[in-house]
């Protein structure tokens, strides 16, 4: 049985979302939550509560137990780019790009 959660248009880089959810897959998903309140990296905190939200999904939709539940997917994907502007010397323009990220968990029963 899987179980699926998403968050959408969270304000970190995927690149940046990659480097901790990297670490993640294929942990039970208690040690993943344990794992991430010792993490020092931003975009641990938004995953940490997107787990929580999938174990919460897993215990109250399909009556699955918290101690069997494992990440079996775990990935980042690019959302819209927000584009700023700033003007530099001599008449110059300085883009500032600020990029969004969807991330998405799927839980996996383990037998």
């Amino acid at each position: 049985m899987e179980v699926k959660a998403v968050a959408k248009y969270l304000r970190i880089s995927p690149l940046k979302a990659r480097l901790v959810i990297n670490e993640l897959r294929g942990l039970s998903a208690d040690e993943a939550l344990d794992q991430l309140r010792y993490m020092p990296q931003g975009a641990a905190r938004p995953v940490a509560k997107l787990i929580e939200s999938a174990v919460a999904n897993a215990e109250e939709n399909f009556g699955l137990s918290r101690e069997d539940l494992y990440i079996s997917k775990i990935y980042a994907d690019q959302g819209p780019i927000r584009k700023w502007r700033r003007f530099g010397a001599r008449g110059r323009f300085k883009p500032i790009v600020r990029r969004y990220s969807h991330i998405t968990v799927v839980l996996d029963e383990r037998l």
